[in-house]
């Protein structure tokens, strides 16, 4: 069974349409992994499930237990601080062979498993970029976890972007701080970039179209590129010339030492909120020796 039909005849629920579960959905449409009769919508806003009703054909219910009851796989988009009141709604009311998939913010396997008295869980850590197709999903899996329940979830995480499969929850943690909050930090050099164009002359839109190109193509550049991020950076700098001067002001600023310590503080404070439970009572799988290990990407 490929990627591309391991799907196809599974029933999906998805517990929260907000700006997340909206995009997989459409991503799962789109690529046409799943047809829109296999999805149930459940949320407590009429508004929202009135908008995926319309924009994807799908059913929609605000009782989550009616929307779990036969689903293969049900998709948890909501935020951290409800997850307690979808616990009491959806306790039991899983068939053994169920895939849960949630995308709660820095909360761990075990958490969900205890929560929800059920032990086929997997954690991922979507980001913004996913909203548009391009995310960069890292996500785990409990010993429960069959291997076509990982194919399956791989599956629907590239409907969002790429995906990363990694043994050990921490590195959920470390993805955060690093491809989590990391279009906050491609943003604020964008803004930045902006702001220093605008300072020049240029008017504003005229920034903005040249920046989001320059960061655009400098990451397809990056991606297409085997060489290393030095090589590339010294393919620019001239020696003596205007980007040499600019790269020293940089070094001079710490830019590097800066972005080093915010990824670290995020890591950190991700941890701190998250409360990762290191005395696991339901094993993260095994099953693939090595620590991380990259599948095929989506979009």
């Amino acid at each position: 069974m490929t990627r591309s039909t391991i799907l196809r005849d599974s029933s999906i629920a998805f517990i929260g349409v907000g700006a997340m579960g909206e995009a997989m959905i459409g991503g799962l449409l789109r690529h046409r992994l799943v047809k829109a009769d296999a999805i149930t919508a459940a949320d407590l806003s009429p508004e929202r499930l009135n908008t995926v009703a319309h924009l994807f054909k799908v059913s929609t219910t605000n009782n989550n237990r009616a929307a779990v009851r036969k689903a293969d796989i049900v998709v948890l988009s909501v935020k951290p601080q409800v997850l307690s009141a979808v616990y009491t709604d959806l306790k039991g009311a899983f068939r053994p062979s169920t895939l849960v998939v949630s995308i709660a913010a820095g909360v761990s396997v075990t958490s969900i498993a205890a929560g929800l008295k059920h032990k086929s869980i997997v954690r991922t850590m979507p980001n913004t970029p996913a909203q548009v197709g391009e995310g960069m999903s890292v996500w785990t899996a409990t010993e429960a976890v069959s291997d076509r329940q990982r194919e399956q979830a791989g599956t629907l995480l590239e409907a969002l972007g790429k995906q990363l499969y990694v043994r050990d929850e921490e590195f959920l943690d470390k993805a955060t701080a690093v491809s989590g909050s990391g279009p906050a930090y491609v943003f604020m050099l964008i803004e930045a970039l902006i702001d220093a164009a605008v300072h020049l002359g240029w008017s504003r839109s005229e920034a903005r179209e040249m920046v989001i190109q320059t960061v655009r193509g400098s990451a397809i550049f990056a991606e297409r590129s085997t060489l290393h991020p030095a090589e590339m950076r010294n393919m620019v700098t001239s020696p003596g010339g205007t980007t040499a001067d600019a790269i020293y002001q940089l070094d001079k600023g710490a830019f590097r030492t800066v972005l080093s310590k915010a990824v670290l503080a995020a890591y950190r404070r991700s941890v701190a909120l998250g409360g990762l439970n290191q005395a696991s009572s339901v094993p993260v799988s095994k099953k693939n020796s090595k620590r991380a290990k990259r599948t095929t990407s989506g979009s």
